[in-house]
């Protein structure tokens, strides 16, 4: 399966070694889309990892053409996120900050599938796109203020969660990862149950905010 290759090749650079499990459904119903201000702007990586940056900008009005079908219609409360990565280059994404129980967390996802078409009927080589997925992550966020703290789902925590708990959540393992299958309904449940697990959310991330 190539879509955790083609969509977090970036992203992997996040938390160094991190592999994202990956999830066909969203995280997040359009009740569950809130917007945080203080999210804006330019974050650079802490000393443990100078070379990464982030950088969030509201997504308009006249973008939401590049956005999918899901969130046609649904502006303010997105957030389109770009990372910097000196080793492994740009990726540019969707971030959708999410209120589920009493935590906050963000659901990335990509805005273009990777033949650079938003839409898979108009892609020029249709039947290749049959092999590519738009798929989401997730993380969750710790502190958003002069530091910004995420963590990570990772596919060795999560292995380890669900051997414990086998009918914790439906996915299947690929050779990339894990993948989430469930519905968003049950993501969510699983994600509330198992928010503070440290085998679910084991690598942390810490950016400083830039000054203007």
């Amino acid at each position: 399966m190539k879509a955790k290759k083609v969509m977090f090749y970036c992203l992997a650079g996040l938390v160094a070694g991190c592999v994202p499990v990956l999830s066909l459904n969203p995280f997040f119903t359009e009740e569950n889309i809130i917007f945080d201000e203080k999210l804006l702007g330019a974050w650079t990586g802490d000393a443990n990892d100078p070379n990464l940056s982030l950088e969030f900008a509201r997504v308009e009005e006249n973008s939401a053409g590049d956005l999918p079908r899901e969130l046609q219609g649904v502006f303010e409360p997105i957030y389109r996120m770009t990372l910097f990565d000196k080793r492994n280059g740009k990726g540019v994404l969707i971030a959708c900050l999410v209120k589920l129980g009493d935590r906050r967390f963000l659901d990335v996802f990509p805005d273009r599938f990777p033949s650079g078409e938003s839409d898979p009927e108009k892609m020029k080589l249709a039947f290749n796109a049959s092999f590519f997925l738009r798929c989401h992550t997730l993380m969750r966020v710790d502190t958003i203020g002069d530091q910004l703290k995420v963590h990570l789902m990772d596919d060795e925590g999560f292995k380890k969660l669900v051997e414990a708990e086998p009918k914790g959540v439906a996915y299947a393992m690929t050779e990339e990862g894990p993948v989430l299958t469930a519905s968003t309904k049950e993501l969510q449940a699983f994600v509330t149950k198992y928010a503070d697990d440290k085998r679910l959310f084991a690598l942390e991330g810490t950016f400083v905010r830039k000054n203007k």
